[in-house]
């Protein structure tokens, strides 16, 4: 190896763990601010855990009645279009599964995150919200598409996939306010690169961690960390992540929230290629999409 090249290998490092420090110190601080409810947290736990069972998880909903109502609300939504009312959260798991009951629970915590009003005059936390369910509602609508199963964890993908832009937001909102100043100050400057050069890190940065702290999935983690960047993702996340690419591209064309976090507005080839997809699908999906996000704010309202 030469000079040049072993010199740009350390500083690629240093860069690295520069990064690392700065997202880890954020994340630190957030656990203190803002973090899904101890609850939640239990929910993913069992979730996960093998030896749980459809009684534990229950027991643990059953003691918050808030989120076990706000579960039953999406439940008997027309998002999963079950037979009759269902009246319990025991029935609720019989009829859909641990797995997506814990989607369902995670998603109707994160409106609690997004909590807050304008931090700026061109920008206000609520359409970041905004933004986020009309990709969740795209996200879901084009994994119905390509035939991917789980609707709910698509939804859930699309949902959280700005999650580090809340990380900037609790733990350093003068920093990001200062983004969301230069971005709206330059329409040439993305999002990421005024994220990299106030905070050192990106929100996908900050995601993506933020993913790993909570024990989030990996698919999660590669939503998080790599929504503007699908074709990095190993193949095995990879199909999700590029989901949730082609929802935030789609609901930031129809200007549904707070886009300017989209760096593009077209979608590569390559990476409709990766579902067997076409503009002419993404187009009949677009059209449909502002009333499907109409219909998931009033379902995720708090």
């Amino acid at each position: 190896m030469s000079q040049v090249a072993a010199n740009q290998s350390v500083t690629a490092v240093d860069q690295s763990a520069d990064v690392e420090q700065i997202v880890q110190s954020a994340i630190a601080e957030i656990t203190h601010i803002a973090t899904l409810p101890e609850i939640t947290l239990k929910v993913i736990q069992l979730v996960e855990d093998p030896d749980s069972a459809a009684q534990d998880l229950n027991n643990v909903i059953s003691n918050d009645p808030a989120l076990g109502s706000r579960i039953l609300k999406v439940v008997n939504s027309s998002f999963y279009g079950l037979p009759g009312q269902i009246g319990s959260i025991n029935r609720a798991i019989v009829l859909l599964g641990l797995n997506a009951l814990k989607n369902v629970a995670i998603a109707a915590s994160l409106a609690k995150l997004f909590r807050g009003g304008e931090m700026c005059p061109s920008f206000n936390a609520r359409d970041l919200w905004s933004h986020s369910i009309a990709v969740a509602s795209a996200t879901q609508m084009l994994a119905q598409k390509v035939e991917l199963s789980l609707p709910d964890e698509a939804f859930l993908a699309g949902l959280m996939h700005d999650l580090g832009i809340m990380v900037e937001m609790q733990a350093r909102p003068a920093q990001f306010v200062e983004v969301v100043k230069k971005v709206a100050a330059d329409a040439t400057l993305s999002f990421r690169q005024a994220e990299i050069d106030v905070l050192g890190a990106s929100h996908e940065d900050f995601g993506a961690a933020l993913c790993r702290t909570w024990k989030f999935p990996v698919r999660f983690a590669s939503v998080a960390g790599f929504h503007h960047r699908p074709l990095d993702v190993p193949e095995d996340y990879r199909r999700l992540t590029t989901l949730v690419h082609i929802g935030d591209i789609m609901a930031a064309r129809l200007e549904l929230g707070y886009t300017r976090t989209v760096d593009a507005d077209q979608i590569a080839p390559a990476i409709l290629g990766e579902l067997d997809l076409n503009e002419v699908a993404i187009a009949e999906i677009s059209e449909a999409l502002p009333q499907a996000a109409e219909e998931a704010a009033a379902l995720m309202k708090i």
